[in-house]
């Protein structure tokens, strides 16, 4: 049977619960290891048609007129050494900060999803941030400039 698994922290305790197939209103669920049935009211138990247009999927990558898929590449830029670069392929998830913030040289500063693991990404400098070179979504490849420190 293949789960689907969430993490959830509540009241500061992590739990890691899989989730797999609705089948006559029973519900089997992993919670940190333990396996539960879970009998759903009848009355609350979604439809089929309810779970699949539920399920949050990730959006198609953007491409190209031609079909090509549009991947931000590494670009030689000057002053590199003031520049927040990718450390792996992957995608970008958030900002945790803004043109015109100040940053300490260790700061987290975006979020990147790579191999459905999300990475703290971290600047190496301390100073200004004078641009940011992606958007929420995209994917980078490693060595790519993030966003641009003085």
């Amino acid at each position: 049977m293949k789960l689907k698994e969430y993490k959830y922290k509540i009241n500061g305790i992590k739990f890691t619960v899989g989730v797999g197939d609705i089948v006559n209103n029973q519900a089997q669920v992993v919670v940190n290891g333990t396996p539960y049935t879970v009998e759903l009211d009848e009355n609350q138990a979604p439809k089929a048609a309810a779970i699949a247009s539920a399920v949050k999927r990730p959006a198609a990558a953007p491409r190209t007129e031609t079909g090509e898929k549009v991947i931000n590449k590494p670009a030689p830029s000057a002053g590199s050494a003031s520049a927040v670069k990718s450390p792996l392929p992957g995608t970008i998830m958030n900002f945790k900060v803004s043109v015109g913030d100040t940053v300490n040289a260790g700061d987290t500063v975006c979020v990147l999803e790579a191999m459905k693991m999300e990475n703290d990404i971290h600047t190496q400098n301390s100073g200004t941030v004078k641009k940011i070179c992606v958007n929420v979504g995209d994917a980078v490849l490693e060595g790519a400039d993030i966003m641009i420190i003085e």
